[in-house]
């Protein structure tokens, strides 16, 4: 294991050591606080670009699982850990991190304090980072540092190969994925409450949803700018003009938001972890969730048809909207037994609105 280098686009610099695969990396430095789950974080469509930060000390202590790592390839640029353990213990382990990062061809750093790194994350937002086999780069290089974007990010995870569809409980609702990159979680949670869903790639137009014939259209989620998605959103707007019942998840949330006039914002440091905190509007509750998201619905600027139903305790942004006029709601983690629920009550026509 040689000595590599993290070196930020303001110019900070932490020392490490490489494992996984041998090779170097520019991508969107932010950071996770999950504990568990960095198979499925190695694999999620929404870290596009990015180069993964786990602020859990230890990682890869229960080894590598490839039927948690989820179909597809991986998605982020490089893997970034305080320490990594050689010898997982694990009656479901296929082998170690270190090999599995090699396999998906994703650079990893460990061995630099990643608490101080976090901190300057928070301090001075999420950046573009290097992982680096030199701890000084040239000119050429800062500029291709500075000046690399994540673009088309929506594109470089949809499904390729056109619809494919969920054959499993046929009997039950049918339900159109519009997939912009999480399609594959999306179906899986339909799927274990007896839908069928057929899934339906980012260039979908809403005729060809329709066409369907679907009970319900789910929007998925996935990585990306939102507003950047302007031809998609468009065509969400289409819909909005149907009487569909829809469900906006993540990124598909802050699209159908922006279908109804609100506008999104780049957040400092981001959502990520299985640890968020949020607050139903119209109760008491709190929920702890798991969300991946650097982008959020702006709340001063929801139309007058829009509410929000829930809110992040710690920052107060929008993790949730209601809609008055159209049979559709979104939230901004991952849904639970209850969102499903809320959701087959609108596709049997049902109130849309928990507050009516």
């Amino acid at each position: 294991m040689s000595e590599a280098y993290l070196i930020l686009e303001n110019g900070s610099v932490f020392k490490g050591k490489s494992f996984g695969y041998d090779g170097e990396a520019i991508g969107e430095l932010v950071f996770s606080t999950s504990m568990t789950g960095y198979m499925e974080a190695l694999s999620d469509p929404a870290y596009h670009g990015q180069i993964l930060l786990q602020t859990f000390p230890l990682i890869g202590n229960y080894g590598a699982i490839h039927e948690d790592f989820g179909p597809g390839t991986a998605h982020l640029k490089a893997y970034i850990v305080r320490d990594w353990c050689q010898e997982p213990s694990n009656f479901r382990s296929e082998g170690n991190l270190d090999s599995f990062l090699r396999e998906k061809k994703i650079p990893g750093l460990f061995g630099i304090d990643t608490r101080k790194l976090t901190r300057e994350i928070r301090e001075h937002g999420v950046m573009n980072a290097k992982v680096s086999k030199k701890s000084e780069l040239s000119k050429d290089e800062w500029a291709t540092l500075r000046n690399t974007k994540i673009t088309d990010a929506i594109k470089a995870v949809s499904v390729a190969d056109g619809k494919w569809e969920i054959e499993n409980g046929k009997s039950g609702k049918h339900v159109a994925v519009w997939d912009f990159g999480g399609a594959h979680k999306a179906v899986k949670w339909l799927e274990a409450h007896g839908c069928h869903a057929t899934v339906m790639p980012f260039d979908a137009t809403a005729d060809q949803l329709l066409e369907k014939k679907p009970d319900g259209i789910v929007l998925s989620g996935g990585p990306g700018d939102p507003a950047e998605n302007v031809q998609i959103i468009e065509q969400i707007k289409k819909l909005c003009g149907k009487n569909v019942p829809m469900l906006g998840l993540d990124l598909g949330h802050q699209m159908l938001a922006l279908a109804n006039g609100a506008k999104t914002e780049k957040l400092h440091f981001g959502h990520r972890g299985a640890n968020q905190a949020v607050k139903e509007v119209c109760s008491t509750r709190a929920f702890v969730t798991t969300q991946n998201h650097g982008y959020a619905v702006n709340v001063g600027s929801l139309p007058e048809n829009a509410i929000m139903s829930f809110v992040n305790v710690n920052d107060g942004t929008c993790e949730g909207i209601e809609y008055k006029n159209i049979p559709a709601f979104s939230i901004q983690f991952a849904p639970d037994e209850e969102i499903f629920n809320k959701f087959k009550t609108i596709m049997e026509g049902g109130c849309p609105n928990a507050s009516e």
